[in-house]
């Protein structure tokens, strides 16, 4: 099947699922097209069944703020005639369900039929979408698309509760590639670092509000005063500044090591003994499964799908937002006797591999082919 897909391009979650969902289906034998305005951070190489369009927004004093939505859906009218695209599949509803539902639009002028999936993956909904200024376009977006999908059950819970839904929702989970953390690093280079008696606690985002920076800050704080110990903070965002002055007015600054954007998330989980996502809101927790299948247990909120993925007592710990005490407490409990840690490693990486993704791609599979018989019935109706 030859199917066009729409995500940002970006190391937030939506962007990083859509393009590994992409590079699966690809190795599956199906025809992908990235079609954006970046290439994709995880997309590292183009192959005879992946490509990428890349969306030119021309600046004109004119508009204030630049049409990315028209040119999105031009663009992927242009691809889908010039490359026989049989299927979208568009990631976030802002504003690529928009922009899709116009694309379909115009091509069906041309008696064209393209079946849209629109996959919900979180602040799309929790967030922006339910602002007034978005609610109707996110609703109709939703409404005018073929099929739905949200990555949990409580995203597609909480869609439901904002907007006023006609279609079924499908809830297909996120997801990860066992075989991508299948090598064994010889050495994993720990000590460059921590000592050898220092456990290493690590946070992977994007350091926006809801993720709950200085609680991480203040969680770490507490941990160390108890046993030896670094944090490492892998991301950039609006928060990042905040979090480095507040640790330095803890006098933790030497032991919080803040790295910036990586494209080397295994390496760095390889060597991480703990993982912190205290956040307010998380449609499903895929940093937390990232860790959890590099045998990282997780110390986190019970906020949003995080339950759906961290199971409590088991592969780490649930607390309410912000109970900064009890997840310090948790996390010391993990860390502080080596066989306890290493029962939680295990139990994290046997829970993931429940969301390998040779679990989740038939689902998907499916989806597209029911989405495609629909678009033959109204081809030919």
């Amino acid at each position: 099947m030859k199917i066009a897909i729409v995500c940002y391009p970006t190391f937030g979650g939506s962007g990083v699922v859509a393009t590994e969902l992409g590079i699966a289906l690809a190795n599956r034998g199906h025809e992908v097209h990235f079609v954006t305005y970046r290439q994709p951070v995880r997309l590292e190489l183009l192959s005879n069944n992946i490509h990428f369009h890349e969306v030119h927004v021309p600046e004109y004093p004119l508009f204030h703020y630049q049409p990315y939505e028209l040119a999105l859906s031009s663009k992927l009218v242009d691809t889908i005639k010039l490359f026989g695209i049989e299927l979208l599949h568009v990631h976030y509803a802002i504003p690529h369900a928009y922009a899709g539902y116009m694309a379909k639009k115009m091509l069906e002028e041309e008696q064209i039929y393209i079946p849209m999936i629109t996959t919900l993956h979180g602040t799309d909904i929790t967030l922006v979408g339910k602002h007034p200024f978005y609610k109707p376009a996110v609703t109709f977006s939703i409404n005018q698309s073929d099929v739905v999908t949200s990555v949990s059950e409580n995203l597609k819970q909480r869609t439901l509760e904002f907007f006023d839904i006609k279609k079924d929702i499908e809830v297909v989970p996120n997801f990860i590639d066992k075989k991508k953390y299948s090598t064994s690093f010889t050495d994993c280079q720990r000590s460059l670092m921590a000592n050898e008696d220092e456990k290493i606690i690590t946070h992977i985002s994007n350091f926006r509000k809801v993720k709950r920076i200085p609680d991480i800050i203040h969680i770490f704080n507490k941990v160390q005063q108890e046993l030896p110990a670094k944090m490492i903070m892998v991301g950039e965002g609006p928060e990042k500044e905040k979090a480095e002055r507040l640790c330095e007015e803890l006098g933790i600054g030497e032991r919080v090591i803040f790295l910036g954007n990586s494209n080397e998330i295994d390496r760095i989980l390889c060597f991480s003994d703990l993982f912190l996502l205290p956040s307010e809101s998380e449609s499903f927790g895929l940093a937390a499964l990232e860790a959890m299948i590099n045998k990282v247990p997780v110390i986190s909120s019970n906020a949003g799908g995080i339950p759906e993925v961290n199971k409590h007592g088991v592969t780490g710990y649930l607390s309410d937002i912000g109970d900064v005490s009890e997840m310090a407490k948790n996390a010391i409990h993990i860390l502080k006797d080596e066989q306890v840690l290493e029962t939680f490693k295990e139990n994290a990486q046997k829970e993931a591999l429940k969301f390998d993704i040779l679990n989740v791609l038939p689902l998907y599979e499916a989806i597209y082919k029911k989405a495609y018989n629909g678009r033959l019935n109204k081809a030919y109706s």
